[in-house]
């Protein structure tokens, strides 16, 4: 059976590129690909306790057993071009966005109120100026899109579930972002304001250590991929 298998943030950098056609046995599991890959490039055993894999868009554990056509993605540890930006809006107004343009908050906003919220709060993540003293010149953003995408919704609609809330939307910028510029933005209504900060707070929280997005970032003296953690929920590698 053939199978599509794509690599991201510093593992594509290992590989050498982004996504290559595979032939496998039939019956073969994601421990199988796992294991052809690590004798290959032995960094990837090295990273096997944070690497996840994902099978068709959806995180799962070694033992998976794949099927001809599937795609298979190597994913390094969260840290937190298309021509349009990909966009979930929901029936109950939800608003999900991936973008590498500017975040504008009140344009979001603009969305999300009906006239019944009595709170609404914006966390906004910014690109700093140093990374524990190391000055910063700019971060790359990537992203598994489809999957981040359907990642972002599947929170969002868990924490409008759980709280109190009227609409909730995240959007994350991809690409190069300069120092001051926002990356993500996590906006939440609500008729009071303890929910709103409660599912702000979980959102960003969530989204920081489930939705596969990568950052490099650029000092004067080099660059290098920021290794964050994956949810302690998620299947690893090793």
């Amino acid at each position: 059976m053939r199978v599509r298998v794509l690599f991201f943030g510093m593992l594509r950098d290992f590989v050498g590129h982004p996504a290559e056609e595979s032939d496998f046995p039939e019956g073969s599991d994601l421990g199988t690909i796992f294991e052809n890959y690590a004798r290959q490039y032995p960094r990837f055993r090295e990273m096997a306790k944070s690497i996840v894999m994902a099978r068709n868009q959806e995180f799962a554990a070694l033992s998976t057993v794949l099927e001809d056509g599937d795609e298979i993605a190597f994913l390094p540890p969260v840290s937190g071009g298309v021509a349009t930006d990909p966009i979930t809006m929901t029936s109950e107004g939800h608003y999900f966005a991936l973008t590498r343009h500017d975040i504008d908050p009140r344009a979001i906003i603009s969305r999300l109120l009906t006239g019944m919220e009595g709170a609404v709060v914006t966390f906004e993540g910014t690109v700093r100026n140093n990374t524990r003293g190391r000055a910063t010149l700019c971060l790359d953003y990537e992203c598994y899109e489809s999957m981040a995408l359907k990642m972002m919704t599947r929170i969002g609609l868990e924490i409008a579930a759980a709280h109190e809330v009227g609409r909730i939307a995240m959007v994350h910028r991809l690409g190069r972002l300069l120092v001051g510029e926002t990356s993500v933005a996590v906006i939440v209504t609500a008729p009071h304001r303890r929910p709103a900060f409660e599912a702000a707070l979980e959102g960003i929280n969530r989204l920081k250590k489930l939705v596969p997005i990568w950052k490099k970032e650029h000092f004067v003296d080099g660059e290098v991929w920021v290794e964050g953690e994956w949810d302690q929920n998620v299947p690893v590698a090793g």
